[in-house]
């Protein structure tokens, strides 16, 4: 038995599925949720610690079902700007080829820093650039990772097909299938969690279809088995990526993923956007997945996820702000906010009658419910006795705010951009709107050194 802490009588509440059956707050013991209570009510059994709630909002902790953490050190790149996919990913590969592992760390601990911030509180990272210099990017962001208390889902990215053998990326950036594979194996040895409440876990995932062979994906979809790990990928991103894999292997992106063995329920897939119905129907009967990320598809205008038809045939998706070098920034609970807008967008796009049906609701479920059960994590992103303490609260007394009458609505539609305190296992990791025990303008100031020399590599 550890000590009780009561997080006592919000303004609002959010479970992750239904608004206000929290407004009495909740009671924390170790690293579990052991009391949710109604508006008003109190506590079964006495309390050791009282931490006032009075005026906050509280969430689950935010999910963050798809980043890339070294992406920071190249927000807003000149040579990548106004730029479609394939092009912008011409112009970073070079500039990525110069990564080494002090870029890495940094560049993940500065991400998870900006995320915790915003209220998230379970970072998934896909990094799959690895240059000769760089076999340990995956041991450095475990101790970015564990250097700051968030819980991760750490995936072994990997790129095989280089430009000269038909793929995208350049020579600099691909390994050998063999060592691919080899070093795969290791880290989930040696870092995957396999245990409820797991604070790292490993995935793996190839960086696309069109990035490494077809026996690479199919010997890592194999190896996900073997070993009981997850996968993931980017699908469906662009219309390029379509006519890309037609005119490489003859079939649609979603079919040559079904043909290698990847429509199964461990997969879950970034973007998803350019779906036909038959796909949508194919991923929900296999239990994929989709992470959604509203805010780099606008930035570089590859469409709109249709995240109503994926719910609607019972595809999962969760909410992701994707690389910060197409986002350019790691802030969750903008992205919930973003999400919302560009759905009800997409829906009067196609002349809905139901456009503005989306609620803030959903969006908010997506950032929390949704992004735990897209990773099979039912523990995480909800409210509820047994589930792990992970909480995001946020106040509302910024000017932006001021003459909202709906808190949960106001949270997301009148923009908010920061927590005021988030909880990670049961343990505090931002008070006041600052993350403890962390200098902020030392890291920034490291991360930019970096992000500098990085650049000057060229």
């Amino acid at each position: 038995m550890g000590e009780r802490l009561w997080i006592k009588h919000p303004l609002a509440s959010f479970d992750g599925l239904r608004a206000d059956t929290a407004n009495g707050g909740v009671v924390i013991e170790g690293d579990r949720i052991v009391e949710v209570l109604a508006a008003n009510a109190t506590p079964r059994l006495p309390v050791d610690r009282v931490w006032d709630a009075t005026g906050c909002l509280l969430l689950p902790g935010l999910i963050n079902t798809h980043h890339h953490c070294y992406q920071t050190l190249t927000r807003a790149y000149r040579g990548a700007l106004n730029k479609p996919l394939f092009d912008w990913l011409r112009a970073l590969y070079p500039v990525w080829a110069h990564l080494n592992v002090d870029m890495v760390e940094v560049a993940t601990e500065l991400a998870a820093c900006e995320l915790m911030k915003s209220g998230c509180t379970t970072l998934v990272d896909h990094h799959y650039v690895f240059p000769t210099n760089l076999s340990a990017a995956i041991d450095h962001q475990v101790l970015a990772v564990r250097r700051l208390g968030i819980r991760a889902v750490l995936t072994r990215g990997s790129m095989s097909l280089s430009e000269k053998q038909g793929g995208l990326p350049p020579d600099s950036v691909v390994q050998d299938a063999a060592q691919i594979l080899r070093h795969s194996e290791q880290v989930i040895g040696q870092y995957h969690d396999r245990a409820e409440g797991a604070m790292l876990q490993i995935a793996l995932a190839p960086c696309s279809p069109f990035s490494v062979t077809p026996e690479l994906m199919t010997q890592t979809a194999q190896l996900a088995r073997d070993a009981d790990v997850m996968l993931h990928t980017h699908l469906a991103e662009t219309a390029d990526e379509t006519e890309f894999c037609l005119a490489q292997v003859g079939l649609r992106p979603t079919d040559y993923l079904a043909s290698l063995g990847w429509l199964e329920g461990r997969a879950w897939f970034a973007h998803g956007i350019h779906f036909l119905p038959s796909e949508i129907e194919a991923l929900a009967a296999a239990r994929c997945g989709v992470a959604y990320c509203p805010t780099s598809n606008m930035t570089l205008a590859s469409g709109i996820c249709p995240v109503d038809a994926l719910e609607g045939a019972g595809v999962p998706v969760g909410l992701a702000v994707d690389g910060s070098a197409s986002n350019d920034c790691s802030n969750m609970i903008q992205e919930v906010r973003q999400g919302l807008l560009l759905q009800r967008l997409g829906t009067a796009l196609d002349n809905s009658p139901t456009a503005a049906c989306t609620s803030h609701l959903d969006a908010l479920r997506w950032a929390t419910s949704g992004g735990a059960d897209l990773l099979q994590r039912p523990e995480l992103g909800r409210l509820q006795v047994g589930a792990m303490a992970d909480l995001a609260l946020f106040r509302l007394d910024d000017l932006r705010f001021s003459g909202a009458q709906d808190p949960l609505a106001a949270l997301v539609l009148c923009g908010a951009h920061q927590a005021d305190a988030v909880m990670v296992n049961g343990q505090w990791r931002v008070q006041d709107g600052q993350l403890i025990d962390l200098d902020e303008r030392q890291l920034s100031h490291r991360h930019q050194q970096l992000a500098h020399s990085l650049w000057a590599a060229l």
